[in-house]
C-alpha cells in the first residue's frame, strides 16, 4: 500500500496575493493614477488614507467613469473610485476568496491584515494556482501515458 503524504494544509489568501499593494490617496489626479498603474503594470489601485482603505479604482473606472464621462485628467481619483469594497483577510482560506469572487463578480479583492491593506488577490492569481495544482496532479498521469518513468533521467 502506498501512503499519500499529508497535504501542506490550507492555503491562505496571503500566500497568493500580490504584495505590497499599489496605493494612492483620494486626492490623486486621474492622470497620476493612470501613470502609477502603467508603471506598476497593475489594473487597480487601492485608495488609502491614513492607512485605511477608502476604495479601489480600476483601469475600467478610469476609462469609463473618468474619460468616458468627460472628466478632466486633473480630477480626483475619488470621483471615479468604488468606495464600497469587498475585502479579504490575509489569513482567510482560499475557499473564502472563491466565494467572494463568485458572489461579487469582481476581478480584484483587496487583502487586509488588522484592517490595513497588505495586498490584492486577483482572479488571475486563483487561476494560476488552479493551473499549478492541475499540473501537479496530471504530471504522473502524463508520465504513465508516455510510458516513461517519472523523475530525472
Amino acid at each position: 500500500m502506498t501512503r499519500v503524504p499529508p497535504s501542506e494544509g490550507p492555503v491562505n489568501v496571503g500566500r497568493l496575493m500580490s504584495a505590497p499593494p499599489v496605493t494612492v490617496t483620494p486626492d490623486v489626479s486621474l492622470a497620476e493614477a493612470t501613470r502609477r498603474m502603467a508603471e506598476a503594470a497593475v489594473g487597480s489601485l487601492l485608495v488609502v488614507e491614513d492607512g485605511a482603505l477608502r476604495g479601489i479604482v480600476t483601469d475600467r473606472d478610469l476609462a469609463l467613469r473618468g474619460l468616458g464621462e468627460g472628466l478632466p485628467l486633473g480630477s480626483r481619483v475619488d470621483a471615479v473610485m468604488s468606495p464600497r469594497v469587498v475585502t479579504l483577510d490575509a489569513g482567510d482560506e482560499l475557499h473564502a476568496a472563491y466565494r467572494a469572487f463568485r458572489r461579487t463578480g469582481v476581478r480584484r479583492l483587496p487583502v487586509l491584515d488588522g484592517g490595513r491593506p497588505v495586498g490584492v488577490l486577483t482572479l488571475d492569481d486563483l487561476l494560476l494556482d488552479v493551473f499549478l495544482r492541475l499540473a501537479d496532479l496530471l504530471g504522473p498521469v502524463a508520465w504513465s501515458v508516455l510510458r516513461e518513468p517519472p523523475g530525472p533521467p
